[in-house]
C-alpha cells in the first residue's frame, strides 16, 4: 500500500478542481484547515453565495481512527474493531441558476490493518432536464473507465442509479453517473489508476455543462421547483448516505461532512407537477434509468 501517494494524489486533485471552480464562479473558495483528535484531519473548500455557485464545497481528508465505525463494516463484520486510515476528497456544487445541474463526487481509500479498498464515483443531479447534458456526464464516466475494460461503465452505471435512489420516495435522486465500492483487485497500483481516471475526468465532465447553462434566464418558479428538488437530495445525504454516516460516526468535523446540504431548500405535501410542463418532464424523461452513453 502507497498510502501516502494516494494522499498526493487527492490533495493535488482538491487544488486542480477549486482552481477550475473559482475562475468559472469568479470567486474564491475559502480555506478551512483542521485536526481531529483521534488522528488526523483535513483542509474544507467552500464557496457560498457566489456568482455561480449558492454552495459548494470541495473537501479532503485524512484521518486515523482506533475502530472502523459501522457504517463501514456493515459490509465487512471481519473489520469489527479494527484501527483504520481513511483519505479522501468529496464535493458537492448548488449552482444558484436551476438550470445549471447539482454534482457530487468522491473518491477515496480505506486500509485497516493488511485490507485495503477504493470506493467513489460522480453523479449529477438536474432540476431541468437537457438530453445534451446527461448524455455528456455520462460519455465522460464512461470514457474514465473504459481503459478498465467495456464491463466496468454498464457496472458501476447500474451501481449508481441503485445506490443514488430514494426508496421511501421511489425515485432516484438524478440521472445518475458512475459509482463503486469495495475495490481491490488485481492490485493496489491497477485500482489507484482507475480512481486517478475518475478524478481526472471530473472537471471535464461538469464544466460544459455549466457552461452552456449559466446564462439561461430563470424566475421564481423554476427557483421554487430547484428547493423542492433539494429536498430530495437532503433526504438521501441524511438518510442513505454512506460518506455523511461515515463521517459522523467517526467523529468527522461536522461543517465539513454537512456542507454537502444546499442554502436553499423546500418541502410541499403532496405536490405535483403539472401535466407537461418543464417540471413534469424531469420525471417522465429524466428520473429514470436510461443508457445515455
Amino acid at each position: 500500500m502507497k498510502l501516502d501517494a494516494v494522499s498526493d494524489y487527492l490533495t493535488a486533485l482538491q487544488e486542480r478542481i477549486v482552481a477550475a471552480l473559482e475562475q468559472l464562479d469568479g470567486g474564491s473558495f475559502r480555506r478551512d484547515a483542521w485536526t481531529r483528535p483521534e488522528g488526523g484531519g483535513g483542509i474544507s473548500r467552500l464557496i457560498e453565495e457566489g456568482a455561480l455557485f449558492e454552495r459548494g464545497g470541495v473537501n479532503f481528508s485524512r484521518v486515523q481512527g482506533a475502530s472502523l465505525p459501522s457504517s463501514a463494516t456493515a459490509a465487512r463484520p471481519q473489520l469489527a474493531g479494527r484501527g483504520y486510515e481513511a483519505i479522501g476528497v468529496s464535493l458537492v456544487l448548488h449552482p444558484r441558476n436551476p438550470y445549471c445541474p447539482t454534482v457530487h463526487m468522491n473518491v477515496r481509500c480505506f486500509a485497516a490493518g493488511e485490507t485495503w479498498w477504493f470506493g467513489g464515483g460522480m453523479d449529477l443531479t438536474p432540476y431541468y432536464g437537457f438530453e445534451e447534458d446527461a448524455r455528456h456526464f455520462h460519455a465522460a464516466c464512461k470514457a474514465a473507465l473504459a481503459p478498465f475494460g467495456p464491463e466496468r461503465y454498464p457496472r458501476y452505471k447500474k451501481w449508481c442509479d441503485e445506490y443514488f435512489f430514494l426508496k421511501h420516495r421511489n425515485e432516484p435522486r438524478g440521472i445518475g453517473g458512475i459509482f463503486f465500492d469495495d475495490l481491490n483487485e488485481p492490485d493496489f497500483g491497477t485500482c489507484f489508476t482507475l480512481l486517478r481516471a475518475v478524478g481526472d475526468r471530473f472537471i471535464s465532465a461538469y464544466v460544459p455543462i455549466i457552461e452552456r447553462r449559466r446564462t439561461l434566464a430563470f424566475g421564481e418558479r423554476e427557483r421554487e421547483f430547484q428547493a423542492y428538488r433539494r429536498g430530495r437530495y437532503v433526504e438521501f445525504n441524511l438518510v442513505y448516505d454512506r460518506g455523511t454516516l461515515f463521517g459522523l460516526q467517526s467523529g468527522g468535523r461536522t461543517e465539513a461532512i454537512l456542507m454537502s446540504l444546499p442554502p436553499r431548500v423546500a418541502w410541499r405535501y403532496d405536490w405535483r407537477p403539472a401535466p407537461d410542463s418543464p417540471e413534469a418532464r424531469l420525471y417522465t424523461e429524466f428520473l429514470k434509468a436510461r443508457d445515455w452513453a
